[in-house]
């Protein structure tokens, strides 16, 4: 299996899939994982397999999607922190999967909500789903900001914030539009969305892929 780093390195969105069914073992891999991740959250992701209808109707035309029967609801509570969690979260499953061979795009709207497909409980909400599968490509790398438009350090950047940030570079987020920003004080790093559409979601994302290009063990979370 690829290491977390070239995952991130080669992890593009994909919007159309072949038509191949996800094998049963793989299924079964991604389920644990993101039920591992339920446990760690407090979120109710759920994994949707051989459902169309999702990807079927006008709007996912109109997000130039096809082939896909798979994907992820992303599921929680709600709250202040669910759409950073989902973030979070849902990338390490995006991760995951990359590493095992799929493709992934993060989808926001341009999706049909079948009531059916997956559990939406009391005090829950669906914020996005994930699509995942065999891209009939492997997508393609955006331009990408310099690593001084989204950082900012009290004295000398060292190596370590200077790999987070480089990961952080490489998320997924709406638009393309890296509205995150990375501050070091000490050995505590702050993290904070900016303005846009699902900036919360891209920053809990963005934290994650920080996490893993910085070394957690490097750091803490400013409160």
């Amino acid at each position: 299996m690829m290491e977390l780093w070239e995952a991130m390195e080669r992890r593009h969105s994909v919007r159309a899939y072949e038509d191949k069914a996800l094998p049963p073992e793989v299924r079964e891999e991604l389920s644990v994982f993101i039920d591992q991740c339920n446990r760690e959250s407090g979120l109710h992701m759920q994994p949707v397999w051989d459902e169309p209808r999702g990807f079927g109707g006008m709007m996912a035309r109109y997000g130039k999607f096809s082939g896909v029967k798979n994907y992820i609801a992303l599921v929680g509570p709600k709250g202040p922190k669910l759409d950073e969690l989902c973030g979070y979260y849902g990338e390490k499953v995006v991760l995951r999967a990359q590493q095992m061979g799929l493709n992934t795009c993060w989808v926001a709207m341009t999706y049909s909500k079948i009531k059916t497909a997956f559990a939406v409980g009391p005090g829950e909400a669906l914020r996005l789903v994930i699509a995942i599968g065999y891209g009939q490509t492997q997508g393609v790398s955006h331009r990408s900001k310099a690593p001084e438009e989204v950082a900012q350090a009290d004295g000398p950047m060292p190596e370590w914030f200077r790999h987070g940030v480089q990961a952080a570079l490489l998320a997924p987020t709406a638009m393309n539009q890296q509205k995150f920003r990375f501050t070091l004080r000490g050995d505590a790093v702050s993290a904070g969305a900016g303005l846009g559409f699902y900036s919360k979601i891209d920053l809990g994302i963005a934290k994650y892929h920080f996490e893993l290009g910085a070394g957690a063990e490097q750091f803490h979370w400013a409160p």
